[in-house]
């Protein structure tokens, strides 16, 4: 008996020492913590095939905002590489074009998995996968498809794309495809299927049936609302932000966030400075529009604005991609100089958005993505190195771990869960 005074002082001391060394974790330890803890994905990053060579590709640290090195020193766990396709006409010969496009992505990513990187990165085809690869130390790719457009109307290729690893794909992008309208027929409201032609509604059925996730960021809001109610399973927004806080078409209005809650999906929450703060982005725009031509010219290369791109030709396009992220890298460098530079979008504007759809639609339908390499990066989150910040952001608002898990990761990975689910089932 005599030892219990002893032993009480003991567990009283190591008790308040364990208090107190709580008390002293700042924010930022806390959100390090967390960070190392949960699962981080990012549902979009567009890629270039000229980066995935065997003397180019992302084991280095090139101008891309997104790389494996970039990855690794912002703990950037998984990464949706996407197979874009610009579109042309509606035609077997714009089809055969695209799909050939489409296919070099597809393989650039599997030799980035399979060839160049097989220790540090792997295609994850599951959730299951995405757990055991991050356990392993690795880093995660998945493949996402940004317009349907090349698949032509031949509804077997939705299966070969799966084969090949596409989870998610858009049934259209900027124009309106074989498939459903896009939302850039707002603007000047003239729309080609009022939603998804027939060809669409078949589309949906067949990614049911597959398991593949159904993305409805740019697809109009008619496309969207016809693809709840036709879906057996939950569909995702890739990188859309909220309409109610800047409005672009781009963004989903409180009407789709609702349906999107009801349907079981999730929106991820895009860094993408014009979706996010349309007032700020701008300012900004047309202040970095000056100091990016003086950035060009200094370099000697050509500079085109973005909404110039699709009216540019393949060599130009190949030439503004190569450049974009060394002129906006030493842009952005000399704006930080100037202390008249008006303020760029940053990471609170994002997690602005976060806080109202996790408030309008609840924390399971909320995730994030950056839009990296397709025109995404915003003050504080400028390329994957930065990927922490947003962490950091989070845990200053309030959310707590497992809140930041969901937003992370955990809920995009139960709606490929679920799709999938819905899919073994056919």
């Amino acid at each position: 008996m005599r030892y219990f005074p002893i032993l009480f002082c003991l567990t009283l001391l190591f008790s308040c020492a364990e208090k107190k060394s709580e008390k002293q974790e700042t924010l930022e330890e806390k959100a390090q913590r967390i960070h190392e803890k949960v699962i981080t994905i990012d549902t979009h990053d567009d890629i270039n095939v000229n980066n995935f060579t065997d003397s180019i590709n992302y084991t280095q640290r090139l101008d891309t905002q997104i790389n494996l090195p970039k990855m690794e020193d912002g703990g950037l766990d998984v990464a949706w590489l996407i197979v874009y396709t610009g579109q042309d006409s509606l035609n077997a010969e714009g089809y055969a074009s695209a799909s050939d496009n489409a296919i070099a992505k597809f393989e650039a990513i599997h030799r980035l998995c399979e060839q160049y990187a097989p220790d540090k990165m792997e295609l994850a085809l599951t959730s299951a996968d995405v757990r055991r690869i991050v356990e392993s130390g690795k880093m995660v790719a998945m493949i996402g498809v940004e317009n349907a457009y090349p698949i032509g109307e031949d509804l077997s290729k939705f299966e070969e794309y799966h084969k090949r690893g596409a989870r998610y794909i858009s049934l259209s992008h900027n124009g309106h495809s074989q498939f459903c309208d896009s939302n850039t027929g707002e603007a000047d409201d003239e729309w080609l299927h009022n939603g998804l032609s027939d060809l669409g509604k078949e589309a949906v059925k067949e990614m049911n049936r597959i398991g593949i996730m159904i993305d409805i960021s740019h697809p109009s809001s008619e496309s969207m609302k016809q693809m709840v109610a036709l879906s057996k399973a939950p569909i995702i927004a890739s990188h859309s932000s909220a309409r109610a806080l800047c409005d672009h078409s781009r963004n989903l209005d409180d009407e789709q966030l609702l349906l999107l809650k009801e349907n079981g999906g999730v929106v991820q929450t895009v860094a993408f400075s014009s979706y996010l703060n349309a007032e700020k982005h701008e300012a900004r725009a047309a202040y970095m529009k000056d100091v990016n031509q003086k950035v060009a010219d200094s370099l000697g290369i050509n500079w085109y604005e973005r909404s110039q791109f699709f009216s540019l030709s393949k060599e130009e396009q190949d030439e503004f991609m190569k450049n974009y992220p060394k002129v906006l890298k030493l842009g952005n460098a000399m704006a930080a100089k100037d202390p008249s530079a008006p303020v760029a979008v940053g990471v609170t504007d994002l997690v602005d958005h976060i806080d109202y759809m996790v408030k309008l639609i609840g924390i399971d339908h909320v995730g994030i993505s950056s839009d990296f390499d397709g025109g995404g990066g915003i003050e504080g989150w400028t390329d994957a190195s930065e990927t922490f910040n947003v962490t950091l952001e989070l845990v200053k608002r309030g959310y707590s771990e497992e809140e930041i898990a969901k937003l992370w990761g955990e809920n995009l990975l139960r709606v490929l869960d679920e799709v999938q689910a819905v899919a073994a089932k056919s």
